[in-house]
C-alpha cells in the first residue's frame, strides 16, 4: 500500500511539474496603464490595443485602464510618477501632444521623472469636412480660407496640440497670418466630432484613427492628409503634393514608471516589443493607418529630448510660448 502511495505521489510531482514547465511565463503580471486623456481619444485607443496585444503575445495576464486628462496629459502623468515608482507592471502611454504639455504648462513633473520605454507609430492627421460641406477639395477650402482666414473655423484638440500648431504651420506656409487662424480646440475627440457634425466648425482635423469610423461610413469627407506620403486606404493628397510643405503628426509611445531597474526596464521592453509582434497590434496598426516607427530605450529618450527643442520652436511660432 505504502508502494503504491509513493508511486501516487511521484506521478503527481511529475504531472505539476509537467504543468509548471507548459504554462506561460509571463514576463508581466496585471499591467496597469494610464492614458492622460479621455476616454476613446488617442491615448486611450494606444493603450487598450496595446493591452489587448500584450494577452495575445502572453507578455502580460491582463491590463488595466485609467483615464486622466487635462494640462495636455501632464495632469496624468503627474499621477503615474507619483504612484507607481519601481512598479514593472506600469504603463503611461505619451505622445508629442504631451511634449507640448509640459512646454506650456511647465509642470514640475516631466517625463525626465519616468522611464522611457518604447516609441511605437507616427499618426499623421487628416483634414475633414462634413459631408454636407461645399468644400469638394483642399482647393476650395483654401480659397476660402486666404480670401477671409477667420470665415473658416477649425476645429481639433486642445490649445497646442499637434492639432492646433499643425493648422497653424499650414496657415503660414500659406501665407496666412498665424493670429489670423480661427482654431477652436476641444478636449477630447467626440466633443470635436459632434461639433463638425452639427456644422458648429467648418473643418475637423485630427489623427485618423479617432476619424476612422466616420470618413469610412462617409459622414466626413478627407480633403487632405499630412503624412510625408499617400497612405494607403486613405482617398486624399498629402498636403506636401497639394503644394504646401508640411506634415502634421502625432507620435505615440510609452514610459515606465520610475526607479525600475536595467532588469525590469529590459523585461518591460522586451514585452512591448513583443506586443508589437502580435496579429492584434499589427491589425489595428493596418485600420487606424498607423506608421510603426518602433525606437526603445535611451535613443527613445533622446528623441523625446529633440521633440521638446523641434516642439517648443514651434509653439514660439504659434505665439503660445513666449521665446
Amino acid at each position: 500500500m505504502f508502494a503504491l502511495l509513493r508511486r501516487s505521489t511521484r506521478c503527481l510531482a511529475v504531472a505539476l511539474t509537467a504543468a509548471a514547465l507548459t504554462a506561460p511565463v509571463f514576463a508581466l503580471d496585471t499591467v496597469k496603464f494610464m492614458a492622460p486623456g479621455s476616454v476613446g481619444g488617442g491615448y486611450d485607443q494606444t493603450a487598450r490595443v496595446l493591452g489587448k496585444a500584450l494577452i495575445e503575445a502572453k507578455s502580460a495576464k491582463s491590463a488595466t485602464f485609467e483615464n486622466k486628462g487635462g494640462a495636455g496629459g501632464t495632469l496624468g502623468l503627474a499621477q503615474f510618477a507619483n504612484s507607481t515608482k519601481g512598479d514593472p507592471n506600469a504603463l503611461l502611454v505619451v505622445g508629442a501632444i504631451m511634449v507640448t504639455g509640459i512646454e506650456q504648462n511647465k509642470p514640475q513633473i516631466t517625463l525626465k521623472d519616468v522611464t522611457p520605454i518604447a516609441r511605437l507609430f507616427t499618426e499623421y492627421n487628416v483634414i475633414a469636412v462634413r459631408k454636407e460641406s461645399p468644400y469638394q477639395t483642399l482647393d476650395d477650402l483654401v480659397k476660402d480660407f486666404k480670401a477671409n482666414p477667420p470665415s473658416v473655423t477649425f476645429g481639433g484638440g486642445s490649445k497646442g496640440s499637434i492639432d492646433h500648431i499643425g493648422i497653424a504651420d499650414l496657415a503660414s506656409k500659406m501665407g496666412i497670418p498665424v493670429n489670423k487662424v480661427n482654431y477652436l480646440a476641444f478636449a477630447g475627440g467626440g466633443e470635436v466630432v459632434a461639433a463638425a457634425l452639427g456644422g458648429q466648425i467648418k473643418v475637423i482635423t485630427g489623427g485618423y484613427a479617432e476619424l476612422g469610423q466616420y470618413i469610412r461610413n462617409g459622414q466626413f469627407r478627407v480633403l487632405a492628409i499630412g503624412a510625408p506620403e499617400r497612405v494607403e486606404g486613405i482617398d486624399a493628397p498629402t498636403l506636401k503634393e497639394s503644394g504646401y510643405d508640411v506634415i502634421i503628426g502625432n507620435w505615440r509611445g510609452v514610459y515606465g514608471a520610475a526607479g525600475l531597474t536595467p532588469e525590469q526596464r529590459k523585461e518591460v521592453t522586451d514585452a512591448v516589443l513583443a506586443a508589437a509582434d502580435s496579429k492584434v497590434w499589427k491589425d489595428n496598426v493596418a485600420t487606424n493607418k498607423w506608421a510603426p516607427n518602433i525606437l526603445t530605450g535611451d535613443e527613445f529618450g533622446k528623441f523625446v529630448d529633440e521633440e521638446h527643442v523641434r516642439l517648443r520652436a514651434m509653439l514660439v511660432e504659434v505665439g503660445l510660448v513666449k521665446p
